[in-house]
Order: structure tokens, then C-alpha cells, then sequence
């Protein structure tokens, strides 16, 4: 058996220090009215203890929630006489360990609650889960409280991460440094200039290598604020700056990417049966069926022949899958009755004469007796009349599309991206070189071979590749990083996942987060 003093004092430990009195609850609300014990407090400033009671006051104080319930604390302190002569101090309150702190309107307990949801959840987010955990609390109280709190403790490292992140895209951007052997981040820095980052180092000695990436504003920084460092040339940012280059030199050739065809060709003409035996609507149901699946044999999809023609995807569709215009006919194969029947043997000679004009053969047959409207006339002659259509090749690949096939390992492309790609380079033997370098380049990364890279230099100034041209002297002017980044085990993998944090923690703050709190919530969620 469990006395019952012995469960409380396992269930409430904050209340070791107190005498509580009494218990009660009202409107759902548990209160507690307690006092603290009699007995020696020390001053606070020259922690000289004092028994000497000035007065005494109540507090109340918000505590953690129990059976569902909120709790509120009504405790009595008192006020102690500070007895020093030299200490500046004359009175103090006593302070029960655990419960209560200066100024404290809540315990030790709920505060901490509230501080683990506020780094989680910042401000809106975070009060209205304080309200399910029966802690009323505002925005701005849980933004002061994240702020409030200190900074993770960190050591300088011996491998540091840098990377760029944006706090409002292609407008602002900052500085995020992490050690590479613990993958915590140290801190956010605003801007990304060379000086930033120079000041940093030069506070912070003592940093043996630095993985960064190719920009040349930190390899200045790190340069000039850390020069004994050994700088590392990450190989994904290689990677990235030869797509980059590729890409380039691929739009200056982007008239390689269409492939050769015929001029644009005409539909045939699709003659109904003689119309004294076809309705208008027969007449169209016929063309329409011809016309869709002419296109369908020459390879088109559906959704370029209903833009084509100007039609629904559902009723291409439909035409398409009957395999014969009756199918899509039905029951009204015979001709309906119509007020043109007995001008139409005039009609069909006036075409035959050339006149193919509908609004001069409509006043002719009103003159014989017509009463009928215009729009007759047109439904009558629109299939006699002939319908041309721009022949619609396939849409011929982009210059991305293309430059992530050169990127991409042969083995995983399929077998139609293969054969688009074999097409291009074909037809374009300056794309043919740039293919060759990247898979060679690729070789030397993936093998981290670096005494390959300079003849890899070498070749590719040996091609008429402008775009790679530059690229090749980018790693000569960074040679000495670029050949770390083969060599060295070191990457800037952590840095690159550290930045996809910093983007989640931007998003659940909808980008609205200044660079402080953002700092804050990056360094705390981190190292929790």
C-alpha cells in the first residue's frame, strides 16, 4: 500500500517545499491554496539566510493541468528582512524551488510546457495548442517566452558547414553554419557576402575545413577570415554547376531539338456519300469520324487532335473508339425530313457551277420559295467544303527535358527517352561532345579519381562548347577546393539537409518569420 502523502509527493514534487491547505474545484477549475514553511530563506544577492518576516502576500499561479482539469496555485509567501548591511537588498520575497521563479505567473512546470510548444509551434500555432492543454496564453507571450531562451551551447568546430538559404526567394538571402561532425547548426547569419562570413571566422578561430559550395563570395570569406582552413568543393554543387553549363549550351542548340519532318500536311478531304442519301448531322458525324482517326494514324494524341479541332476530349474519345462512324450513328442512319429537300437538287448544281457562297445561294432559293433560315444552308455545304489542318508533329523536347537526359545514367532512361536523346545528339554533334564530357565527368566524381580531372579540363577546351569553356576555368580558379572535394570524406550533405529544416520551419511560419526568430526556432528545434 501507497500512503497518500507518499503519492502526492510523487505525483506533485513542486509542492515538496509547501503546506498546502486546501483543495477545491469551481466552474472546472482545480484550486490549491497553499503556503510556504516556516523557516530560513536566503537573499537572493549576497545569499545571507534570513528568518526575519516583513509581510506576507499572495500569488496566483497557473499550473499544469490535472485529469483533464486546469490547476491554479493561490499561494501565500513571505516577504524576508535582508540582515547584510553591505548587501544593497533590503527586503526579499522567498522563491520555492521547483513551483514558483521572479515574476512568475505560472510554475516551473507549466513554463517549461509552454516553452517546448512555443519552439515547436511558435506563436499562433502554439496558443491554440495551449488551449487543448488548458493553458490560455497569447501569441505574443509565447513568441517572448521562445526568445527568452537561451541559445544551445556549442564548442568551435573543427569542420564547418556553410551554405546560402533564402528568406524571401531571389529578394533576400542568409548564411546558415553547422558542424559537419555533430550536424548541429551554430548559427544564421544575414546576407551571404564574403565579409559576413570573414567576420565570423575571424571570431570564431580555430576551424580546420570548410565545405562550402562553389559560390565565390565564400570561398573569399573563407579565404580571408580562416586561411589556414582547408576549403572543400562539394561534389553535388560540381554536379550542379555542370547541369547548369549543359543546360546552356543546349538552348544555344535548340534548334537541334526538333527533329527533321515533312512540311505541314493537309487532312484528305473526307467526301460524304451524295447527300440526297446523308443528313447534315450524318454528313458530320461521318467527317468528324474520318478526321479523328486520320490524325490518330499519323500519331497524334487526343488531347492535340481536340485542340486542333477545336473539339471536346470527350467527344475525340468517343470518336476514337468506335471503330466505324454507324457506332456513333445509332439509330439515325435515314435522313430526317427537312425544309431544304426540295431545293437541294438546285443547290447540289449551283455547287457544281462554283458558287460556294451560302448567303448568295440562301437569296436564291428564297427568290424559288425557300423559307427556311441561313444556318440550313451551312449544315447542308460544311462537308462539301474543304477542311485543312496543320499537321501536328510530336512536341519536340525542352531544353530542361533534354539537359536531364545528358545528366541522367543511361541505364536510367527508358527506352523512348533513349531514343528521343539518340535522335538529338545525332542530329547536333557539339550535344554529342557535351554527352561525352558529362559521362566522364561523371566517372571521375563517382570514382573520385582526381588525376583525371585535368585531362577532363583539357578536353573539353578542346570542344567547341563555350558553355563548358567556362565551366572548365570556374575549376581552375578553384582547383585547390575542387580537388578537396574529390579526395576529402568531408560534403556539405548535412549543410544541404539542414537547409531543407530551415525551409519547414519557414513554411509553418508562412515566411513571415524575421531572421531572429528564425534563428531561435532553428538553433532550439535542432538541438531538442
Amino acid at each position: 500500500m501507497v500512503r497518500c502523502d507518499d503519492l502526492i509527493s510523487v505525483l506533485f514534487p513542486h509542492f515538496n517545499g509547501v503546506l498546502v491547505e486546501r483543495v477545491f474545484t469551481e466552474c472546472g477549475v482545480v484550486h490549491i491554496v497553499a503556503r510556504t514553511l516556516d523557516g530560513s530563506a536566503s537573499c537572493p544577492d549576497c545569499e545571507l539566510p534570513s528568518d526575519r518576516v516583513h509581510s506576507c502576500y499572495g500569488r496566483r499561479l497557473a499550473d499544469t493541468p490535472v485529469g483533464d482539469q486546469p490547476v491554479v496555485i493561490e499561494l501565500t509567501v513571505r516577504r524576508l528582512y535582508c540582515d547584510n548591511d553591505r548587501c544593497g537588498r533590503r527586503t526579499f520575497v522567498e522563491q520555492v524551488e521547483g513551483l514558483t521563479f521572479r515574476y512568475g505567473r505560472r510554475t516551473s512546470a507549466s513554463r517549461r510546457l509552454l516553452e517546448a510548444v512555443a519552439v515547436a509551434l511558435a506563436g499562433r500555432a502554439g496558443a491554440r495548442l495551449a488551449v487543448v492543454l488548458h493553458s490560455v496564453v497569447s501569441r505574443t507571450t509565447l513568441l517572448r517566452m521562445l526568445m527568452a531562451l537561451p541559445d544551445p551551447a556549442w564548442k568551435v568546430p573543427k569542420v564547418l558547414g556553410v551554405d546560402d538559404f533564402a528568406t524571401r526567394r531571389g529578394q533576400h538571402y542568409g548564411t546558415v553554419l553547422i558542424d559537419c561532425e555533430t550536424r548541429k547548426p551554430l548559427g544564421l547569419l544575414p546576407g551571404r557576402d564574403a565579409g559576413i562570413l570573414s567576420a565570423w571566422l575571424r571570431e570564431h578561430p580555430g576551424i580546420e575545413v570548410i565545405c562550402r559550395d562553389r559560390a565565390g563570395s565564400y570561398a573569399e570569406g573563407a579565404r580571408t577570415g580562416a586561411p589556414q582552413a582547408v576549403q572543400v568543393a562539394d561534389r553535388f554543387h560540381l554536379w550542379q554547376n555542370l547541369g547548369t553549363a549543359v543546360e546552356q549550351g543546349v538552348r544555344r542548340h535548340n534548334g537541334c531539338l526538333r527533329s527533321p519532318a515533312s512540311g505541314p500536311g493537309d487532312v484528305p478531304d473526307t467526301e460524304p456519300p451524295p447527300a440526297k442519301e446523308m443528313s447534315p448531322f450524318e454528313a458530320r458525324i461521318r467527317a468528324r469520324h474520318a478526321l479523328v482517326h486520320t490524325l490518330l494514324d499519323q500519331g497524334h494524341g487526343i488531347r492535340e487532335i481536340a485542340r486542333e479541332l477545336h473539339m471536346g476530349g470527350n467527344t475525340v474519345r468517343r470518336c476514337a473508339r468506335a471503330a466505324s462512324p454507324e457506332e456513333l450513328l445509332g439509330g439515325r442512319r435515314q435522313p430526317r425530313p427537312s425544309q431544304l429537300d426540295p431545293f437541294k437538287p438546285h443547290l447540289d448544281k449551283r455547287w457544281a457551277e462554283g458558287l460556294t457562297n451560302a448567303i448568295q445561294l440562301h437569296s436564291e432559293l428564297q427568290s424559288l420559295g425557300y423559307r427556311g433560315s441561313y444556318q440550313i444552308i451551312s449544315d447542308y455545304l460544311r462537308p462539301r467544303r474543304r477542311r485543312r489542318i496543320r499537321a501536328v508533329g510530336p512536341v519536340p523536347p525542352g531544353a530542361r527535358q533534354v539537359t536531364r537526359w545528358i545528366m541522367r545514367h543511361p541505364d536510367r532512361l527508358s527506352e523512348s527517352e533513349n531514343q528521343q536523346l539518340t535522335g538529338v545528339l545525332t542530329r547536333c554533334p557539339e550535344l554529342t561532345a557535351a554527352h561525352r564530357l558529362v559521362r566522364s565527368f561523371a566517372e571521375i566524381l563517382s570514382t573520385r579519381t582526381s588525376p583525371h580531372l585535368k585531362d577532363w579540363v583539357v578536353s573539353a577546351r578542346a570542344e567547341a562548347l563555350p558553355d563548358l569553356h567556362s565551366f572548365a576555368t570556374g575549376l581552375e580558379k578553384d582547383w585547390d577546393a575542387v580537388v578537396q572535394g574529390l579526395t576529402s570524406q568531408w560534403n556539405s550533405g548535412p549543410v544541404e539537409g539542414r537547409v531543407n529544416h530551415i525551409k519547414m520551419i519557414k513554411r509553418q511560419m508562412f515566411g513571415r518569420a524575421k531572421l531572429p526568430l528564425l534563428r531561435k526556432r532553428v538553433l532550439l528545434t535542432a538541438a531538442r
